[in-house]
């Protein structure tokens, strides 16, 4: 009886990502908003009805893709931040790590960017909820520098906000030169760098404006 629960789980589980991966496809040339049920279904070869029995509506499979594309992210964001190595280190792994993302999820990246100011609320919520938990997380490794101290909690967390955003700027950026030529590819990876040295060098001095 446990053999067939099991095998019934994995074939439910294997529809619910068949219908997450069509979406995704489909969401490659438009937004979640004109993104139909019957559209989906048809991809997966399944009658609409079968759709209900894993999601409630497309708003809802779009939550989903959501934990999906920025679920898994939670150790990679801390790592951009470890204060394992100097400034210039940490920049370059930054970089190198949400470039290797973009490489390897250009689909995932495409949906946030485009979603999280899309016109799906629940969508934008899910979202901003998960940003909100990257923030908390670097604002943690962020306390743990020694560069840190005397930063005030909302002080760090705002810095960490700020890399939060720089990080999702940089994969917009990466996501666009995808299929440019290498010196497009290494244009972005300059200009991240001067972005986020700018953000280190006023991390630096920001101590100072209380004198």
């Amino acid at each position: 009886m446990s053999h067939t629960l099991g095998i019934r789980q994995a074939q439910k589980q294997k529809t619910r990502q068949a219908f997450l991966d069509a979406a995704l496809a489909l969401l490659e040339e438009q937004s979640l908003s004109s993104l139909g049920l019957r559209e989906v279904t048809r991809a997966v070869g399944v009658a609409p009805t079968a759709f209900y029995r894993h999601f409630r509506s497309t708003a809802d499979l779009g939550v989903a893709l959501v934990d999906e594309a920025l679920g898994s992210l939670h150790p990679m964001v801390r790592t951009t931040v470890s204060a394992a190595g100097d400034s210039e280190e940490r920049i370059t792994r930054a970089i190198e790590l949400i470039a290797r993302h973009v490489d390897a999820y250009p689909a995932h990246v495409r949906f946030i960017a485009r979603e999280r100011h899309g016109g799906v609320q629940p969508v934008r919520e899910a979202i901003r909820a998960q940003l909100v938990r990257f923030a908390e997380e670097v604002k943690a490794e962020l306390a743990k520098d020694p560069g840190a101290t005397g930063w005030n909690d909302d002080d760090l967390l705002m810095l960490a906000h700020l890399y939060v955003d720089q990080m999702l700027i940089t994969a917009s950026l990466f996501l666009e030169a995808l299929e440019a030529p290498a010196e497009e590819r290494e244009r972005v990876t300059q200009l991240a760098t001067r972005q986020l040295r700018l953000i280190t060098i006023g991390r630096s001095h920001w101590l100072d404006q209380a004198g």
